[in-house]
């Protein structure tokens, strides 16, 4: 059994789906992270740096293995399953750039135009058109890759399951899909697969309100660490 420590954020719907799409039983324990839930003792010890997802394959080789990041938790996925991952190692290496490509590039910056254009206290206009316009730059690359693959890496892998949730909420992020026809058809396509749609609607009833928001934004390592003082069990192990 996995155990999938999870709120259903772009990075939590990665796995989500990862697990749907391999058939692998998991067993969700939610993570609130609008109420501080990610600074528990027993989560920090998991993820230290008290972001989810977070994973614990209870019979993983040699005893339990946890993991916390989702690329490393969909690389690992793909491993054991040896599903979504290529046939060989030309395949392997272009889903692997793709992969790195999300986690280094598309999450962090449509992360920053979610937050100036949705979430920050007050509006800064510089912000709001560095992240709108790197994402559409993004979204720009992806339009490129697939006007001559169908899937990501030219086959659907775990490549296009870390991409597809950062473009569910497009409209958030200043974007248009009917400006990259490409990027849409993917789009439309991965979201008619029964497993995606089965990690997609996944705690969907869980949503952040503005009183969560203080609990993601403004995080410095003091204001961490005050947390720690509060509750020294999560130093253990962290």
């Amino acid at each position: 059994m996995i155990d999938l420590y999870y709120f259903p954020s772009p990075n939590g719907m990665k796995v989500a789906i990862m697990l749907e799409e391999c058939e692998l039983e998991y067993n969700v324990i939610p993570v609130d992270i609008g109420r501080g839930e990610q600074f528990a003792p027993e989560f920090l010890r998991l993820s230290p740096n008290n972001k989810i997802p977070a994973l614990i394959d209870q019979e993983g080789e040699g005893g339990p293995i946890e993991l916390f990041e989702s690329g490393a938790i969909l690389l690992y996925l793909a491993e054991k399953t040896g599903r979504l991952i290529g046939r060989d190692r030309r395949a392997r290496v272009e889903i692997l750039k793709w992969l790195f490509w999300q986690v280094g590039g598309l999450g962090p910056m449509a992360g920053q135009a979610h937050h100036f254009r949705a979430f920050a206290p007050e509006r800064v206009d510089y912000g709001i058109r560095r992240y709108t316009d790197e994402v559409n730059r993004l979204y720009g690359v992806m339009n490129r890759q697939l006007s001559t693959a169908e899937y990501l890496a030219g086959e659907y892998s775990i490549a296009d399951i870390a991409c597809w949730p950062w473009i569910v909420p497009h409209e958030r992020q200043g974007q248009n899909l009917g400006d990259f026809p490409a990027l849409r058809r993917w789009f439309e396509t991965v979201r008619e697969r029964p497993a995606v749609q089965r990690g997609f609607v996944l705690g969907n009833e869980r949503q952040m309100d503005q009183e969560g928001y203080r609990f993601l934004y403004g995080q410095t390592a003091a204001t961490v660490e005050e947390r720690l003082r509060r509750n020294p069990a999560a130093r253990e192990g962290g």
